[in-house]
């Protein structure tokens, strides 16, 4: 903020110019008393035949005020951000380790082993597609589902009766309710968190090669040591 205040034609006006002007290179917050320094000596240096007006001194210190309020609510805000940023990364690396249970589609073939998860709110006819990193169906498995939960386990091997190698599969869902009506099944996958990306807001974990939020856990169960 810069003193305003009628032109006085003396070389100390000159100089209370050119103070305000390098106090806008600071901030606010660090000039209060060169600001009031300012105003004594426009107080001091002003023309008796034409005297400075008291309101509007009085303006100018209301709205630093304001300024400064609005400064200060800025840096508290910045320091509840870097609080909350903190808790964000405390909270992810605590899940290093931990098996959880996640939103999801695609989980990854190792050992001959595949799980997902899946729920269904009425039973239905579903047929169950597996899909490499290609997008290629490489299994496909007709069942019947009861409503409620349930999973899907593969061993690895396609419908030809190969064995597929490691990699991450995606499961696709196709189901029809008993009227012939398409019926939607939220599928889960389950991994062990190895990793926490911390360059991302909020962090994301790391479960193989894929990257899920805080909010997608749906379960977290600590490994045994």
């Amino acid at each position: 903020m810069t003193i305003t205040s009628a032109t006085v034609a003396n070389p100390t006006a000159n100089t209370a110019t050119a103070a305000t002007a390098a106090i806008g290179e600071k901030t606010i917050s660090q000039n209060f008393d060169t600001f009031l320094t300012l105003l004594t000596t426009q107080l001091k240096n002003q023309n008796p035949l034409d005297p400075l007006d008291t309101n509007q001194f009085t303006q100018q210190l209301v709205q630093f005020a304001q300024v400064e309020q609005q400064m200060a609510m800025n840096s508290q805000l910045t320091t509840l951000v870097a609080l909350q940023k903190t808790a964000q990364t405390t909270a992810a690396v605590s899940f290093l380790g931990s098996a959880v249970v996640v939103d999801g589609d695609t989980a990854a073939l190792s050992g001959g082993q595949a799980a997902w998860s899946f729920s269904t709110d009425k039973p239905a006819t579903a047929v169950f597609n597996v899909k490499s990193s290609t997008g290629a169906v490489v299994y496909s498995e007709s069942r019947t589902l009861n409503a409620g939960a349930g999973t899907f386990n593969w061993n690895g091997r396609g419908t030809n009766g190969q064995m597929m190698p490691d990699g991450d599969y995606t499961l696709s869902i196709t189901a029809k309710d008993a009227s012939g009506n398409v019926t939607s099944i939220a599928t889960e996958v389950e991994g062990t968190v190895d990793g926490v990306d911390l360059s991302q807001t909020p962090p994301v974990l790391k479960i193989g090669s894929k990257s899920f939020s805080l909010d997608k856990i749906k379960q977290v169960r600590r490994n045994a040591s």
